[in-house]
């Protein structure tokens, strides 16, 4: 194939931007650059991973307007993996179809790694996924079309609901027993929810300081909720 001679001017010729140098290579792992300004000392550190770079880059933007702090991107969750226990976010967004490694997958290695929560990007809502996913131990789930005023609260329930499964790994060592106290525990969330008005964290906090103040475990509790016990 002849190859041309001719040469390029290089004020015409069209540079990349980011966005498009981003989406044209897709499969790269990265990290944040430095020297724009940061989100401010303390802020959640927080993992992309979503094949789609478009999708990937307006969910970078939207955090980090909101002063979330973006430690790192995947385009797959086998990079995702990688990358979590490299960087060690606070917590993990990630959609539940990737190429390599699907998002499901990866979060079950994140979760039996205890490293962090998991917050699902899907555009689908069944229940098989539902279960699989809470399964795998994923926190929280964000569906697709998304806005930003749809991330801070997802990041919120999955932030609350890591620490309560860290509290119950604490008071139970059993994993079947821990499996069978959370299940009881989100009934009796559900239950002192729409009696008290409380939000999920604070009937959480409910549960475990009445365990504490009668000397009971957390499953005592969330059963004698269930039963019919005054939650006042």
């Amino acid at each position: 194939m002849p190859v041309s001679t001719e040469s390029t001017d290089e004020s015409t010729t069209p540079k990349p931007t980011p966005a498009t140098a981003a989406a044209a290579a897709p499969q790269a792992a990265t990290t944040p650059q430095a020297g724009a300004t940061g989100p401010a000392p303390g802020a959640t550190r927080i993992l992309v991973a979503e094949d789609e770079a478009l999708i990937r880059l307006d969910l970078v933007e939207m955090l980090g307007e909101q002063g979330y702090d973006v430690v790192g991107q995947a385009s797959n969750g086998e990079q995702a993996v990688e990358l979590a226990k490299e960087v060690k976010p606070d917590l993990v967004i990630m959609d539940v179809k990737m190429p390599v490694l699907d998002g499901l997958s990866a979060a079950e290695q994140l979760h039996e790694a205890k490293l962090c929560p998991v917050i699902m990007l899907t555009a689908f809502s069944q229940t098989e996924l539902v279960e699989r996913a809470r399964d795998a131990g994923v926190m929280a789930y964000i569906v697709k079309p998304f806005t930003a005023d749809d991330l801070r609260p997802a990041i919120d329930i999955a932030t609350s609901r890591w620490q309560e499964l860290k509290a119950l790994e604490a008071e139970i060592a059993d994993l079947g027993e821990r499996l069978e106290t959370r299940k009881l525990v989100d009934r009796a969330k559900g239950v002192l929810m729409s009696q008290l008005k409380l939000s999920e964290s604070d009937a959480f906090r409910w549960i475990q300081k009445t365990a504490m103040d009668r000397r009971l475990g957390m499953k005592e509790v969330a059963e004698a909720v269930i039963n019919g016990f005054p939650a006042s």
